[in-house]
């Protein structure tokens, strides 16, 4: 069985400047890890219509689906939606269904749905809403792609929402074996190893501990037999 794919794209000036560290995408990656669903490609772009344009259009092209993070709150810099429009050449307006949301949420706070904030009402024609538990502000999905906000834990609930609605495959599993050798002297046996397992993928990823060089070699695959198997060549080879 081959698994679904997927990209994510990452959108913001504050990611590309250091100000923010994200965290959107290691939560994606472990939720679709455990889906059954490879997540293959992440770009990282700014705060620029043509390269979220160019960005998202690629990427739509090449996986099952897009997940996409930031861009689409109440400012004039938050212009994912319009851009995602623009790549499936819809039109893009405020929608009932959205702005009922957003002003059910203001109402009951006492505050005024206002311009700025009707904006996150602006959705591209055909897509379905994405829901948002956390601020009410909806995503939404287009195609394949999946339109979500930047802020971890919106973004994190948003997530739920849409894993709720897809076909998963069969999750990627892993082993991790200790090895206190440095790469170097494991290279030559790993190479075998991996030629030997051709369905598994093997890295090594090094560390210095106490003054001595050492190697976590990560198993990935879907078999656990054949994980267990290989990771005792690695530790057979290597006494680990």
């Amino acid at each position: 069985m081959t698994n679904p794919t997927a990209a994510m794209c990452v959108i913001g000036d504050e990611i590309l400047s250091g100000r923010t560290r994200d965290a959107n995408m290691h939560h994606l990656a472990g939720v679709l890890t455990s889906a059954g669903v490879d997540l293959q490609e992440v770009r990282v772009v700014s705060d620029d219509a043509q390269a979220i344009t160019a960005a998202v259009k690629a990427l739509s092209d090449k996986y099952d689906h897009v997940f996409t993070s930031g861009g689409i709150g109440p400012t004039h810099d938050d212009i994912t939606a319009d851009c995602i429009a623009a790549v499936f050449d819809t039109p893009i307006d405020v929608r009932d269904d959205a702005r009922a949301l957003l002003q059910a949420r203001y109402d009951s706070t006492g505050q005024e749905l206002n311009a700025a904030r009707l904006r996150m009402a602006r959705i591209p024609d055909g897509a379905t809403l994405i829901d948002n538990p956390v601020s009410t502000a909806p995503g939404f999905t287009l195609g394949n792609v999946h339109v979500m906000a930047g802020v971890p834990s919106v973004f994190r609930a948003m997530v739920e929402s849409v894993m709720s609605t897809l076909q998963g495959g069969v999750p990627l599993r892993s082993v991790t074996v200790e090895v206190m050798r440095g790469e170097g002297d494991i290279a030559a046996p790993l190479a075998e190893i991996d030629t030997k397992y051709p369905a598994l993928s093997v890295g090594s990823y090094p560390f210095q501990r106490n003054g001595v060089y050492g190697s976590n070699v990560v198993l990935r695959g879907q078999d656990p037999a054949e994980l267990d198997a290989a990771a005792a060549e690695v530790r057979a080879a290597f006494d680990a």
